[in-house]
């Protein structure tokens, strides 16, 4: 597996749509460069940020050793920033002359120091994948005034904290009354999109709505359950390993029950992604609290990070009759429970929408509050909504209860898809 400067003729027509928008995004708005390895496939393999590497601090002294540069000592003193805290025993390095790509450093120090000791910041997106993309669908229209599917239920969730890391909460959130009371974590940052959508009617920009759907789908199963949003992947749906990290460092403070996050990637020879690893062990000292985390939608067995951790819920998708795996769906021994997952209803912006992917791209939609949305981030509030339904309903912590959905939906398990959990299940 190379680099492959010409990416986008490797890559499949629709993919290629997909990722060639999250690298303009990046490279427009940040200035950072994503480098794009293609799979045999036609889909991609990873993503990264080139020109930086995430270390095992213990490390870094024989890192820079190898790539030949000055000791750390030297290099904050004359080169500051060059290293940079990512979480407690990590930090990113940016490279330099004479192995300023990613791809020769990480090869020269897997050689002669092993794999594992450095990895790429690799890119984690609400459109990962190898043959198709989270959301596996672009939103969908839906008459005006319909209601959610699934439906809001009645009660369910009080006194459980969510914080839910996703593209932020759309300004009109509140329109939707099982959106009541859901909140940002800062009224600067985490507003989506973070400019008011301008025009008449407003043009709704690519991956805007994605987090206050994912809150809505969640509210609808738990609707007294309290939810923080945040914009986490404000650039195309997207962030690196190293800024997400440490933003979810940050948010250990605030109190959480569940950590719901609507992202994933594929890593550099399927490592697991070394910062949120850390940031991981950290979350088990907080006694009973869970990470839930979407599978992914790359109809595949390959592990995709965070959700193959042994220690984060991986969440896979069912199709729209709720018996067997939605085609989109990642699938295999990591993903611990299946939900449905296609075709669902629930709050979306207000707007014009213009599609940008193939066999769509270019088409027209018109949405009114609503939209109809399929994707492995849609069947994961589901999950975190089960869990915060049981924890008010029993007084176990979300490790507990988690647990023992788990448990159940091992229990029902549907041969050839695997252990299931249904929005009707939840007591």
């Amino acid at each position: 597996m190379t680099e492959n400067s010409d990416w986008r003729a490797s890559l499949e027509p629709r993919i290629a749509d997909e990722i060639g928008h999250i690298v303009d995004q990046w490279r427009d708005k940040r200035g950072t460069d994503i480098t794009v390895i293609p799979a045999a496939n036609g889909g991609i393999d990873h993503m990264y940020s080139e020109g930086e590497i995430l270390v095992r601090e213990e490390h870094l002294p024989r890192v820079l050793q190898v790539l030949g540069q000055p000791g750390r000592e030297d290099l904050e003193r004359d080169q500051p920033g060059r290293v940079r805290r990512v979480i407690a025993g990590y930090v990113l390095l940016t490279l330099a002359e004479p192995y300023e790509t990613v791809a020769a450093a990480l090869d020269l120090i897997d050689q002669q120091l092993g794999r594992h000791i450095a990895t790429p910041n690799h890119l984690l997106t609400v459109a990962p994948g190898q043959n198709g993309s989270c959301p596996a669908t672009e939103p969908e229209q839906v008459y005006a005034g319909i209601e959610p599917f699934p439906s809001v239920s009645p009660d369910g969730g009080r006194g459980v904290l969510v914080y839910l890391a996703d593209t932020g909460l759309l300004r009109d959130a509140g329109q939707h009354y099982w959106l009541a009371g859901v909140r940002v974590g800062d009224e600067a940052e985490d507003l989506d999109p973070k400019t008011p959508m301008a025009g008449s009617p407003p043009v709704i920009p690519p991956y805007a709505g994605h987090g206050t759907f994912v809150a809505g789908v969640l509210r609808s199963v738990a609707p007294d359950t309290d939810i923080i949003v945040t914009n986490a992947f404000a650039v195309a749906g997207s962030e690196l390993e190293s800024d997400l990290v440490a933003r979810l460092e940050t948010a250990l403070g605030l109190g959480v029950d569940i950590f719901h996050l609507t992202i994933a990637c594929a890593s550099r020879h399927d490592l697991p992604l070394l910062a949120f690893g850390e940031w991981l062990r950290r979350l088990r000292e907080s006694k009973g609290t869970i990470c839930v985390a979407a599978a992914g939608n790359s109809s595949s067995r390959r592990p995709s990070w965070p959700a193959a951790f042994g220690d984060v819920i991986a969440v896979g998708a069912l199709g729209s009759d709720w018996r067997g795996r939605a085609s989109f769906t990642n699938f295999g021994p990591w993903v611990d429970v299946y939900a449905p997952g296609r075709d669902l209803v629930n709050a979306f912006a207000t707007g014009e929408y213009k599609c940008y992917v193939r066999p769509y791209a270019g088409t027209e939609r018109e949405f009114y509050g609503m939209a109809k949305w399929s994707g492995t981030s849609f069947a994961t509030p589901i999950v975190s909504g089960l869990i915060a339904v049981r924890m008010s309903r029993t007084g176990e912590n979300a490790r507990e209860a988690a647990a023992a959905l788990l448990a159940e939906a091992r229990s029902q398990a549907i041969p050839g898809t695997g252990p299931v959990l249904l929005p009707s299940r939840g007591d």
